[in-house]
């Protein structure tokens, strides 16, 4: 009778990967959490501090110290680029394939016939040479702009004129014509769509879409649903620990874009402190339990550039996380992660490719390393070992590092 938890706290990179001079040198020297900490060097986060947050970090930019009682490691990104989706994908077991990348200029056409056979009424806008589908006055499908340039496309819509149902209907005649890795549908409760189509831009004069942060979408009745490619449930965390007869929740982003037909999942909610209680409530409701929670506004705020607003969630969930310490038994293990990084201060507002903090909780642990993780999917992996669940298709466990206080060696 055991409880595991995995926070995912959005975009807290500790430092660029080793290989983003070859692969994303937009993101050379990028490090979401040093850079935080040296803008605020005030800044306190006693509950990470504790677990190994600066350990992780491997330097002390500010007040916080390591943690001689801390169980931590770093984690690479084995999925490219640096991307929520994929990410999540990770942590829970798939073993990522190389994205294909392109603009969605290449499949305008193909989407504009598809829509129109459906009964939308669709216009294109800014230029045929390069432009977006505006369909029934009220939805934007384009290039994603804060993701991986071509991986991902955007379906945006005023909730306030057409009903998630219907946008959701536009969004799985994209997917149908479509093979990136993601197709996002998402909308907010706005009062004018014109909102949709001033936060228009263009990027290397190759893509074109609608600034997620600058339409409004995320500030009122904010829905999502994330349409992923080729991920086969069957592998991942979820299904493995049903086999074994261990409940899973998924609350907050990772309830959008992960499967999880046999647990509960939590949707369409960003405020990270309804998202805490959800985790704290749900954790507390079970005996036996995998909890997995994402905390969406660290991105959000990464992306708008705002370190005040970064720091002042990672105070929020710094809090609750002392909460859920307290509620936690002996045989209760918490992980707390990201997905990829976003440094507010690297210059550009997209995910920063960087290695992740895995800082590990337990009661009586001893201190320990985990060193370098190859993959995300450790922690999947890991937490399918403290199960006894059959092993997801990726990852390598780090169970066996972690030791109770008087275990034999």
């Amino acid at each position: 009778m055991a409880r595991f938890v995995v926070l995912v706290i959005d975009s807290f990179g500790v430092g660029a990967m080793k290989d983003v001079t070859l692969v994303r040198p937009q993101d050379a020297g990028a490090n979401t959490c040093g850079h935080i900490l040296g803008e605020l060097p005030q800044l306190q986060l006693p509950t990470l501090e504790k677990m190994g947050l600066i350990n992780a970090l491997g330097y002390t930019p500010g007040v916080m110290k390591p943690a001689e009682s801390a169980v931590w490691g770093v984690a690479e990104l084995q999925h490219e680029g640096g991307d929520t989706f994929m990410g999540h994908q990770e942590i829970l077991g798939t073993r990522p394939q190389a994205p294909l990348r392109m603009p969605f200029s290449e499949v305008i056409d193909r989407v504009e016939q598809a829509l129109k056979a459906a009964g939308w009424l669709v216009e294109r806008r800014c230029g045929n040479d390069l432009a977006f589908l505006w369909i029934n006055g009220a939805v934007a499908v384009g290039d994603n702009l804060e993701a991986d340039l071509g991986q991902v496309y955007n379906v945006t819509a005023n909730l306030s004129a057409i009903p998630f149902d219907e946008v959701l209907k536009i969004g799985r005649v994209v997917r149908e014509q479509v093979q990136v890795g993601r197709v996002i549908v998402f909308g907010g409760l706005l009062q004018d769509s014109q909102r949709i189509l001033d936060a228009a831009e263009t990027i290397e004069e190759r893509f074109i879409g609608i600034s997620a942060p600058r339409c409004g979408a995320y500030e009122s009745g904010f829905q999502v649903r994330h349409m992923g490619y080729g991920v086969d449930e069957q592998v991942q965390v979820p299904q493995k620990l049903h086999e074994a007869g261990v409940p899973t929740v998924l609350v907050g982003k990772v309830a959008d874009i992960v499967s999880n037909p046999h647990g509960r999942s939590w949707q369409n909610l960003v405020d990270s402190q309804q998202i805490m209680d959800i985790t704290l409530n749900e954790f507390n409701a079970e005996s036996t339990v995998f909890i997995c929670t994402n905390i969406q506004e660290t991105d959000l705020a990464g992306h708008a550039e705002d370190v005040t607003r970064y720091a002042e969630r990672l105070q929020l969930v710094d809090l609750n996380l002392s909460h859920l310490l307290d509620a936690m038994n002996p045989d209760d293990c918490l992980i707390v992660m990201a997905d990829h990084g976003n440094d507010p201060t690297i210059g550009h507002s997209h995910h920063t490719r960087e290695v992740v903090p895995v800082l590990v909780y337990q009661q009586g642990l001893e201190p320990a390393q985990l060193g370098v993780r190859p993959s995300l999917s450790d922690v999947g992996a890991t937490v399918c070992e403290f199960f006894g669940a059959p092993r997801p298709q990726n990852g390598t466990s780090f169970l066996s590092a972690l030791r109770l206080s008087g275990d034999a060696l």
